[in-house]
């Protein structure tokens, strides 16, 4: 979401991080889980707090629709 928003491609922020640009595709997949080291280098170029891109809890899906029961 951070990245959509910024309007930064895949390309840009794996450049930027120093990784593939498919391994920013699997990790908004969540195909891939991050090194420690990636998840702050992450953090860190978007200026949040780690617990902005990351949970124990998955986040929902975007546009996913939240029905009452």
């Amino acid at each position: 979401m951070l990245r959509a928003e910024r309007g930064i491609t895949r390309r840009q922020l794996a450049d930027a991080l120093g990784v593939h640009y498919q391994t920013v595709g699997y990790l908004e997949r969540g195909e891939f889980s991050p090194s420690l080291h990636l998840a702050l280098r992450i953090c860190e170029y978007f200026e949040v707090p780690v617990e902005v891109v990351f949970a124990l809890e998955p986040f929902p899906r975007l546009g996913a629709e939240t029905r009452p029961a």
